[in-house]
């Protein structure tokens, strides 16, 4: 049976929505703390008993962790309207590639707002 684990990461970083109506205050340049859970779900291993070792999660998500903390989102490629939707996305298709068993990427960018990517 398929078990699901997941790695929590969190970064800083600036951006702005482009396509708000004017005055909206996500217009406007500001910053998040944003929080990622990347999932993966898949057998547990009969010899390790996991489903896959935490460091290598981690070792899969650090290029893109290095390409979004501490800078401005909307220069990076694919991120030029970085809402959170668009964000969760991204790291899906940046991901998925390399690491076959991911299942679902989660983004919080406040404490009470956040969203949900499954794939396609």
């Amino acid at each position: 049976m398929p078990m699901e684990i997941y790695k929590e990461f969190t970064f800083e970083a600036a951006h702005l929505l482009p396509h708000v109506e004017e005055g909206h205050k996500c217009g406007r340049l500001h910053g998040h703390s944003f929080m990622v859970r990347i999932y993966v779900e898949d057998e547990i291993d009969p010899h390790t008993g996991w489903v896959m070792d935490f460091a290598e999660l981690k070792q899969h998500f650090k290029p893109l962790y290095e390409q979004l903390d501490h800078n401005y989102l909307n220069d990076i490629e694919g991120l030029e309207n970085p809402t959170s939707e668009v964000l969760a996305k991204w790291i899906w298709n940046k991901l998925k590639p390399s690491l076959p068993i991911l299942s679902q990427v989660y983004i919080k960018e406040t404490c009470t707002s956040g969203c949900i990517y499954r794939g396609q």
